[in-house]
């Protein structure tokens, strides 16, 4: 599958989300779009708006905002090793401080005992504490 770099060509960013893999389906997509999460040079944009080569598009997705430069087309949606030429990922790395410690038990210790529960709700504090699933009592 050939690459389609030529200059005036333009595309629906719907499409060019979806034949770049980075949305699974069109639909996706155009939810996407629908809901503001997709900008292109800074400008939030309708499924069918029109993109060129050399335009950014920035996607707010799963917590994180991703930032594409449009360097290609392809007319289907191909393997994923076509389509990272398509485009270049201006993304920054996440920062590590943001990333949380997860408390990681030795395998083969079985269930946590009350001791090491109330260790890990005093060094987690709220977040370790379990949630009342039951309705029924308040």
């Amino acid at each position: 599958m050939e690459i389609d770099r030529t200059p005036g060509k333009h595309v629906r960013v719907d499409v060019w989300l979806w034949t770049t893999r980075m949305f699974k389906t069109r639909n996706l997509a155009t939810q996407a779009c629908r809901g503001g999460h997709v900008q292109v040079d800074g400008q939030r944009v309708k499924a069918a708006q029109k993109v060129v080569i050399g335009q950014e598009v920035r996607v707010r997705k799963a917590g994180t905002e991703f930032i594409w430069k449009i360097t290609g087309f392809v007319p289907t949606r191909p393997q994923s090793s076509i389509a990272v030429q398509c485009y270049e990922d201006l993304t920054p790395p996440p920062d590590p401080a943001l990333r949380g410690f997860v408390p990681r038990r030795d395998k083969g210790l079985g269930r946590p005992t009350k001791k090491d529960r109330r260790e890990m709700e005093k060094f987690l504090g709220d977040m370790a504490k379990p949630r009342n699933r039951d309705r029924r009592h308040p």
